[in-house]
């Protein structure tokens, strides 16, 4: 997990990065669990994920 975000950069709830993945956002968690999907805590503690890495996933590349 990163702590450092640009203010552009697009990031998604579980969700969000599920309905783009076509999954059920238990997977998307569990993806992060493994270390499959990097995610970003938020201070509330909830799960954010880049829209980049989401979308690398979905094409078969490797999140950064």
């Amino acid at each position: 997990m990163s702590g450092y975000t640009p203010e552009y950069e697009q990031l998604l709830s579980p969700r969000e990065a599920a309905k783009l993945l076509g999954v059920d956002p238990p997977v998307v968690v569990r993806l992060a669990r493994t270390g499959k999907l990097p995610s970003i805590r938020t201070i509330g503690g909830h799960r954010r994920y880049r829209e980049a890495d989401v979308r690398a996933l979905l094409d078969g590349r490797k999140p950064q």
